[in-house]
């Protein structure tokens, strides 16, 4: 054991002190995306009383249980509905992961959302929301989504709104709050990943995994509310 210490420790001064500085420069690096999406996003999060009325709220997918919605995604539906009765949308985009024919996390949030008295008609799916990119580029591309309010959960939703005005979409995010639970934190060290990839994504602008054509469901809905 001391003989591996003494080859990955320097012996000389020099050779500690560049040690040193090569750790504190890899630190940060790693935190610079996370640096960027906070400082980037400063100003944009709101709650649902004070938020800005956007014709369009856009709800991520956070997976499903037995065909239901998880606890964190049935919480952003919650918001969501909130924010439908209170007037300050007047659509909500559901956008999530329909991969395979037995998951359609899409159908599982339209259908809360019914039940929790949003009209259907004012309900618009992306089944090709398969990561925060996608949904952001396909809701700008795909569904001509141009101004929106984001709900997700707060370790999120600085993410998704430097993501989605990177595509384009001028965004507000309401965080939706929970208990500092074990999945909580499992989120947090996960955003701490998915900044870098989220750079990398503003950086690189790739195309989603499935784009297709354009869709009029979201200009119909609003046509609909008058």
């Amino acid at each position: 054991m001391r003989g591996w210490t003494r080859r990955l420790v320097p012996g000389t001064r020099r050779g500690q002190r560049r040690l040193v500085q090569g750790a504190a420069l890899a630190c940060v690096l790693a935190l610079a995306p996370a640096t960027w999406l906070h400082t980037s996003t400063a100003g944009s999060l709101r709650t649902v009383a004070d938020v800005p009325a956007r014709d369009v709220a856009v709800v991520f997918g956070a997976g499903l249980w037995k065909g239901r919605p998880t606890p964190y995604l049935a919480h952003r539906l919650d918001t969501a509905a909130e924010l439908y009765r209170t007037g300050k949308v007047k659509v909500v985009l559901v956008t999530g992961d329909n991969s395979r024919a037995d998951y359609d996390e899409p159908d599982a949030m339209r259908a809360y959302l019914v039940e929790r008295g949003v009209p259907g008609t004012r309900i618009v799916s992306d089944h090709a929301g398969f990561d925060t990119w996608d949904s952001c580029v396909r809701a700008k591309r795909i569904f001509g989504v141009d101004r929106a309010v984001l709900v997700t959960q707060g370790f999120h939703v600085r993410r998704a709104v430097a993501l989605c005005r990177a595509a384009g979409v001028a965004s507000y995010g309401v965080g939706v709050a929970e208990p500092h639970d074990a999945v909580w934190y499992y989120g947090g060290v996960r955003e701490l990943a998915a900044a870098g990839k989220a750079a990398a994504d503003v950086v690189l602008r790739p195309d989603p995994v499935f784009l297709g054509r354009q869709e009029t469901g979201v200009t119909e809905a609003l046509a609909s509310a008058g």
